[in-house]
């Protein structure tokens, strides 16, 4: 699973850059979260947590079988 969050994490990545951020895998646990670090821009951003649940998680459970949860670590 892990190598299927990092795929889908590439295809993040560069709407994340775009906007002055990036986001780091953290941790992927074997029930289905996975830990991320939003840096640069997106690390103090006010929508980060949004961009998180509504952009990330939400890609990663559509494409990712067995994914439960994203959390910021």
């Amino acid at each position: 699973m892990v190598e299927d969050v990092k795929k889908v994490l590439e295809t993040i990545r560069p709407a994340l850059q775009a906007d002055g951020g990036d986001v780091e895998l953290v941790d992927v646990s074997n029930d289905g979260v996975v830990k991320v670090r939003l840096v640069g821009a997106c690390g103090h951003c006010p929508m980060s947590t949004m961009t998180l649940k509504m952009g990330i998680e939400r890609t990663l459970k559509d494409r990712v079988p067995g994914v439960k949860e994203v959390i910021a670590a």
